[in-house]
């Protein structure tokens, strides 16, 4: 399956990109050889590949980095006290994404 402009813009929109015209066209060959590429390795028969949790260090069962205990924890106002902007019981943060 061939992609096409179209594709290419909604794939943008959906990862929240302005693409200009000449990008598109730049991203259209490049998507369609991932894609293709993916096609190329579920061809591929793993039946007998064990999966696999890590796949960058090997790890226990349970590969945490503590345990999970209860602790004592800040008090609303110690928490926000540095923050530079605050609302009622919240910190204040700038938007980001802004979406018409």
């Amino acid at each position: 399956m061939a992609l096409t402009e179209k594709d290419v813009r909604y794939v943008a929109e959906l990862a929240h990109l302005e693409l200009a015209e000449e990008e598109v066209k730049k991203f259209l060959p490049q998507l369609d050889s991932i894609l293709a590429y993916m096609q190329k390795l579920n061809e591929l028969d793993t039946t007998e590949v064990e999966p696999m949790a890590q796949v960058t260090y090997p790890a226990a069962e349970n590969p945490a980095l503590r345990k999970d205990r209860p602790r004592p924890t800040f008090h609303q106002d110690e928490a926000l006290g540095n923050a530079p902007e605050r609302g009622a019981d919240y910190f204040k943060v700038p938007r980001v994404i802004e979406r018409e």
